[in-house]
C-alpha cells in the first residue's frame, strides 16, 4: 500500500537561504542584462579606451592602405607582362609560320633540306651547338633561328616573372583581408564601448570634442598660408575645402578620407603625387624635426610607427582626418605624439 506521508519540508533557515540566493540571482541577471559597462567606467575612461582602439584601428588602416596600393600596382604590372607575353607569342608564331612555309616549299621541290629540319626543331639550341650543322645553314637562316631562340627565352622569363607576381598578389590579397578584419574588429570594440555611455555622457563627450575643434580652428593663423610654397599652399587649400568630410578607413576622397588619404588627395589637387600611406609619406621629402620650422602645408607625422599624418595648419595646429566617427578638422598637435614634419 502506497505511503501517504507528507514529504519533509525544508527548514525555515534553508528556505531563507534559498530565497535570498534566488533573489540575488535575479538581481545579478537583471544587472547583467541592463547594466552597461559605462556604469563601471567613467566617461573619460571610456574615451581613453576608445581613443586607444581608434589608434590601433588606424594602424591597421594604414597597413590596409599599403596592401591595397601594392595590390593595384601588382595588377597593373601583371597586366602589362601578360600583354607582352601575348604579343611575344604572336611574334614567335609568325616566325614559326614563316619557317613552316619554307619547309612546305622545299618539300614540294623535292624534299626537306636538313637545314630546314633544324628550323622546325622544337629545340634549335641543340642544333646550333653543333658546328657541323651550322655549316649547312646560310647566315640568313642562322639569324632566323637566333630570333626564335631569343623570343623563346624572352617569353620564358616574362612568364616566370608573371608567375612570381601572381604569387605576390595572392599573398597581398590575403594580407588585405587580414587588415580589413583587424580594422573592423577594433572599430566594433570601440562602438561597443561607446554604446555603454548614457545619452547624457555621449552628449557631453560630443560637446568636449566640438569645443576642442573650435579652439583649434580659432588658433589657426590662416595668414600663415603665405609662408608656404605654392604647391604646399595649394594642397592645404584643397584640404581646407573638405573640412567636415567624414573619416572612412581606406578612403582617399573626394567626399571621405582616412588620414593619408586626405594628405595624398590634397597634394594631388596641387599637381603633386605623393605615396598613399603615412609611413611612405614620412620618406617623401625633407624631414623637419623642429615644430618651429614647420610651414603651412607641410606633412606632419605622428607616433613612433608613423601611423598618422596631417597637414600643418600653423600656430601649433594640424588639419587632418582623425579617426572613425570624426570629420576632417583642425586639432592641436599637442594632442598627439609629434615625430617630425615632411616638406614635399
Amino acid at each position: 500500500m502506497a505511503s501517504h506521508r507528507r514529504p519533509k519540508q525544508p527548514s525555515r533557515a534553508r528556505v531563507t537561504v534559498l530565497t535570498t540566493a534566488a533573489a540575488a540571482a535575479v538581481v545579478l541577471s537583471a544587472n547583467a542584462a541592463n547594466a552597461a559597462p559605462g556604469e563601471k567606467l567613467s566617461k573619460d575612461e571610456v574615451k581613453a579606451k576608445v581613443d586607444k582602439l581608434y589608434a590601433e584601428a588606424e594602424q591597421a588602416t594604414e597597413k590596409l592602405d599599403g596592401a591595397k596600393d601594392k595590390q593595384q600596382k601588382l595588377q597593373k604590372e601583371i597586366s602589362t607582362i601578360q600583354d607582352n607575353v601575348a604579343r611575344g607569342q604572336e611574334d614567335l608564331n609568325k616566325l614559326r609560320d614563316s619557317l613552316g612555309s619554307l619547309a612546305t616549299a622545299q618539300y614540294r621541290s623535292g624534299g626537306i633540306d636538313p637545314s630546314v629540319q633544324l628550323f622546325l626543331s622544337s629545340n634549335p639550341d641543340d642544333y646550333l651547338d653543333k658546328a657541323s650543322t651550322l655549316d649547312q645553314l646560310s647566315s640568313q637562316q642562322v639569324e632566323a633561328l637566333k630570333k626564335i631562340q631569343d623570343k623563346q627565352r624572352e617569353l620564358a622569363q616574362e612568364r616566370a616573372e608573371a608567375s612570381d607576381k601572381l604569387k605576390d598578389l595572392s599573398a597581398t590579397r590575403a594580407e588585405l583581408a587580414r587588415q580589413k578584419t583587424a580594422v573592423q574588429g577594433k572599430l566594433a570594440d570601440a562602438q561597443k564601448l561607446l554604446n555603454t555611455l548614457t545619452a547624457k555622457e555621449k552628449a557631453a563627450l560630443d560637446r568636449e570634442q566640438a569645443q576642442a575643434a573650435s579652439r583649434a580652428t580659432a588658433r589657426v593663423d590662416l595668414g600663415n598660408t603665405g609662408s608656404a610654397s605654392g604647391r604646399a599652399a595649394a594642397a592645404f587649400a584643397a584640404a581646407q575645402s573638405v573640412i567636415g568630410s567624414p573619416y572612412v578607413y581606406g578612403a582617399s576622397g573626394p567626399s571621405s578620407f582616412d588620414c593619408s588619404g586626405l594628405t595624398s588627395w590634397a597634394y594631388a589637387q596641387a599637381g603633386v603625387t605623393i605615396p598613399r600611406t603615412s609611413e611612405a609619406q614620412a620618406n617623401a621629402g625633407t624631414r623637419i624635426y623642429s615644430e618651429s620650422d614647420l610651414k603651412v602645408g607641410d606633412l606632419v607625422i605622428f607616433f613612433g610607427d608613423y601611423h598618422h599624418v596631417g597637414l600643418y595648419a600653423g600656430n601649433g595646429q594640424v588639419l587632418h582626418a582623425p579617426h572613425t566617427g570624426a570629420v576632417v578638422r583642425y586639432e592641436a598637435m599637442s594632442d598627439m605624439t609629434f615625430e617630425f614634419g615632411v616638406r614635399i
